[in-house]
C-alpha cells in the first residue's frame, strides 16, 4: 500500500483531482504544510465505513473487558430479559 502524499496547495488547486484519486483508489490522501504531514483527506464512504469499524472495535474490547472481569451471564438468562423487555414495549 503506497501513500499518497500531495502539497497544500493541491487541495485548494486541484480539490476536484483530490477528490476523484480518494473514490477511484479508496486510499486516504496525506496533505502536507511545508513537507510535513497535517491532514488526510478520505472519500466519504470510505470515511464512515472506518468509522463503523472503529466502533465495532470498541464494541468488541468492551464485551472481551466484561468476560475477563466476569460480567457475564448466561445467554438463556439475557434472551429472557430481551423477550421480556420486548413485550413490555408491545404492550404499552
Amino acid at each position: 500500500m503506497e501513500k499518497i502524499i500531495r502539497p497544500s496547495a493541491d487541495l485548494r488547486n486541484h480539490y476536484s483531482e483530490i477528490s476523484k484519486q480518494c473514490k477511484e483508489t479508496r486510499e486516504a490522501v496525506i496533505i502536507t504544510v511545508n513537507g510535513r504531514g497535517d491532514t488526510v483527506v478520505l472519500g466519504l464512504q470510505d470515511y464512515y465505513q472506518l468509522k463503523s469499524e472503529l466502533e465495532l472495535l470498541k464494541t468488541l474490547a468492551e464485551a472481551d473487558d466484561d468476560v475477563k472481569s466476569g460480567r457475564v451471564a448466561p445467554m438463556k438468562d439475557s434472551f429472557d430479559e430481551l423477550r421480556a423487555s420486548l413485550l413490555e414495549r408491545k404492550n404499552v
